[in-house]
């Protein structure tokens, strides 16, 4: 009890004590060297013992005093690299003063760790609300606007051969095709807003549908190796990995040049991964990052984080890019 007592002293006061218990020890044995008779030269060399001593034992002291900074400041790294759970551990070493900084900081980042729960729980509403509010539109571009104009398609159509004038025949083959047009790009917008399909049927089918989609609208060759998405996989957490390959696919239509990708999921251990990897161009990741909401990087990791997941992007220029999204299996749903 008494050795934590002092080491709580201040590091001032401890260097204050031991300097005047060194000078006393020291005066004591002036006294008793002088008594004993020795000559200048014994106490010479007593003096500059006694400072050898104080000078170690000061430097011993400073050294274990601040021990504790090396806490501080591997904490401190920890949360910059993103372990917001990092917390500066008590040390018996610490006086008060250093141990009433770790107790600050600590008190710092339970206050941004509370902080950034409540804006991930908001984000997570917001995303929710938004993800609800597509699939509305998109239930209205298919089930309305999409039958009326299937609906107008067949009335074209059932016009053009009841009609015996070649020229307005032309005309309404013309207006069908037209109209039939307009179906599709309703439909794709449809499926683009929010993808019915992977309420429907699950992650695998919407992965299969966005690679045939971008094969057929932008020539690139799409692999899907979905074969490892769990049968129980729920619908927040496969939101979350489709958004990801939906973004990396336009990332790399937009910017790689490249000319295949695969699509792989696998599930290990109670999490769900999927990769995507490109033959393109790469990029220069850091750079990308600084330039926020830089390629829908940002973006990505952030709808990964909702749902207590983790986002790893490797690309270098000439190596082409991989994007990898890990998430667990029982992740919380959005409020």
């Amino acid at each position: 009890m008494w050795a934590r007592g002092l080491l709580g002293v201040p590091l001032a006061w401890k260097l204050l004590g031991l300097n005047v218990l060194v000078g006393l020890l020291t005066a004591a044995a002036v006294v008793v060297v002088h008594d004993a008779g020795a000559g200048s030269a014994g106490l010479a060399t007593l003096l500059v013992a006694a400072l050898a001593i104080s000078i170690g034992l000061s430097f011993l002291l400073v050294s274990v005093a601040l021990r504790p900074l090396a806490t501080l400041e591997g904490t401190a790294a920890r949360v910059w690299r993103g372990d917001f759970a990092a917390r500066v551990p008590a040390s018996p070493l610490a006086d008060r003063e250093m141990a009433r900084v770790g107790t600050t900081l600590n008190l710092l980042l339970d206050a941004i760790e509370s902080d950034r729960a409540r804006m991930r729980r908001l984000a997570t509403q917001i995303i929710a609300a938004q993800d609800e509010e597509r699939a509305r539109v998109a239930r209205e571009l298919h089930d309305s606007v999409a039958q009326t104009l299937a609906a107008l398609v067949l009335q074209l159509g059932a016009a053009r051969r009841a009609t015996a004038d070649p020229a307005l025949e032309r005309q309404l083959e013309l207006v069908r095709e037209i109209a039939g047009d307009a179906l599709e790009e309703v439909r794709l917008l449809s499926h683009t807003v929010y993808p019915r399909v992977l309420d429907d049927l699950g992650l695998a089918a919407a992965l299969d549908w966005l690679a045939r989609r971008t094969q057929e609208s932008d020539g690139l060759r799409v692999t899907v190796d979905a074969a490892g998405v769990p049968p129980q996989l729920p619908t927040v957490q496969g939101a979350a990995l489709y958004r990801v390959a939906q973004e990396a696919l336009r990332n790399v239509v937009r910017h790689a040049g490249a000319r295949h990708v695969l699509l792989r999921v696998r599930s290990d251990g109670g999490r769900v991964t999927l990769d995507v990897r490109d033959d393109g161009a790469g990029f220069d990741v850091a750079a990308a990052e600084e330039r926020r909401p830089g390629m829908g990087l940002f973006a990505m990791r952030e709808r990964i984080a909702l749902v207590d997941g983790t986002l790893e992007i490797e690309s270098a220029p000439g190596l082409g890019t991989r994007v990898r999204a890990a998430v667990p299996l029982d992740a919380p749903r959005p409020a």
